[in-house]
């Protein structure tokens, strides 16, 4: 076996800049798997020390964006109560994970006291998406129908807010959880949501078009806050479309789409300025994603992937692994796997250079590891010098509190 010894580093914000020729507008920190304590806690003081040492001023989180606008504005301004914060400010139930809370916390007592233009802030970028069900396009839709309105002549804006509200309905057509399964259950490709897409189409188009006028009347966090709502909002009239698809593509492209919106988010975070990512490693890697689903297995191109031809070395990914996690029954990995490999080394947690490491292995054989549990996504060794290098936390249950 080859000598690894040479990519293996301290876990810490140094040794992951040290990957990298030089500070990436995006850096991502993947996950394998949701809601671990360990990998939580590695993320949040990998962060605190690359906000403090690196300058970052942004934390990007797989979460409804809508919704992180609740938690930008705790951080920020320490409006509502931390309690309130994590109810209404996550989706996917993140808002119970400790980890999560922690990090929020850290964020609102890192900005106290601070000056508005160095204060960290935090994004959702995930779309307003579960994996059964999408939210209505209407709060998207009338807030951006709302801040133009409120700018812009009426003669210029392609409709009423009273002709979106007709088109839209009952919110409860849009979310009928029983959709996914049953496509002819959705209303995205009805009459009402074709031509919510055009007026979608045309009201973003309208927010590009008067840029100049709106960033004079109003602050560019509106006009950025706008934009947002009209990505959302042509992302999920799109993500309901192919909900009511009945080809045999209709997985591929409800998950392609999602990870669209997620790329949409972070680029336009990016051009805010430099921004750390977390969100599972299928979103953000740079090879093609995989997910087996009860309709079969479905293949996309990640938001990592998009995000990366356009950037380039301006966004970095590291991912994240677990050499146990045995309270879902993953037990140490085999010797012929890489997380095998990284087992074996001494550290308890490290950071690895991954080219480095793949190169240093050469022809060496290894084995795909397969996790016994669905909720763990394992390194794939023949994409190991895909990412930019590898987080590695060796056995996840002891680190885990007792349970009371």
């Amino acid at each position: 076996m080859a000598d690894i010894k040479d990519t293996v580093h301290a876990l810490d914000a140094a040794a992951v800049m040290g990957l990298l020729p030089a500070r990436p507008r995006l850096l991502a920190l993947g996950e394998p798997t949701h809601g671990e304590d360990v990998l939580l806690d590695v993320r949040n003081e990998l962060f605190r020390q690359l906000v403090e040492e690196e300058g970052y001023r942004t934390i990007a989180m797989e979460v409804d964006c809508l919704r992180g606008l609740v938690v930008d504005e705790y951080v920020t301004s320490g409006a509502g109560s931390l309690d309130e914060v994590m109810e209404r400010g996550f989706s996917h139930g993140w808002g119970e994970f400790a980890g999560n809370r922690e990090l929020v916390r850290w964020m609102r007592d890192f900005n106290d006291g601070r000056p508005a233009a160095d204060r960290l802030h935090f994004a959702g970028f995930d779309g307003p998406v579960e994996i059964t069900a999408a939210e209505s396009p209407r709060q998207c839709l009338t807030a951006l129908h709302g801040y133009l309105s409120a700018h812009v002549r009426a003669d210029l804006l392609p409709c009423t807010a009273q002709t979106l509200d007709d088109l839209l309905g009952d919110d409860d057509r849009w979310t009928d959880p029983a959709a996914m399964l049953e496509p002819v259950r959705s209303v995205g490709q009805s009459a009402e949501a074709r031509q919510l897409r055009l007026l979608a189409d045309d009201l973003a188009a309208l927010l590009d078009a008067q840029a100049p006028h709106l960033l004079a009347a109003a602050s560019r966090d509106d006009w950025h806050r706008a934009g947002l709502y009209g990505r959302t909002a042509s992302g999920l009239l799109r993500y309901h479309h192919w909900m009511a698809d009945t080809s045999p593509a209709r997985m591929a492209r409800l998950v392609s789409t999602r990870d669209q919106m997620m790329a949409h988010n972070l680029l336009a975070v990016a051009d805010r300025g430099p921004a750390l990512v977390h969100a599972h490693n299928s979103h953000l890697q740079r090879e093609k994603s995989t997910m087996r689903m009860w309709e079969g297995s479905v293949e996309w191109w990640s938001a990592g992937a998009l995000i990366s031809v356009r950037l380039g070395a301006e966004y970095a990914f590291v991912t994240m692994a677990l050499g146990t996690l045995r309270h879902q029954g993953v037990d140490a990995p085999p010797p012929d796997t890489l997380e095998g490999l990284l087992y074996a080394l001494p550290e308890d947690r490290c950071v690895i250079d991954a080219p480095r490491l793949a190169a240093a292995l050469g022809d060496t054989l290894l084995m795909p590891r397969v996790s016994p549990w669905f909720g763990y996504s394992a390194l794939d060794p023949s994409h190991l010098a895909d990412s930019d290098g590898i987080v590695f936390v060796k056995d996840a249950d002891r680190h885990r509190p007792p349970q009371q």
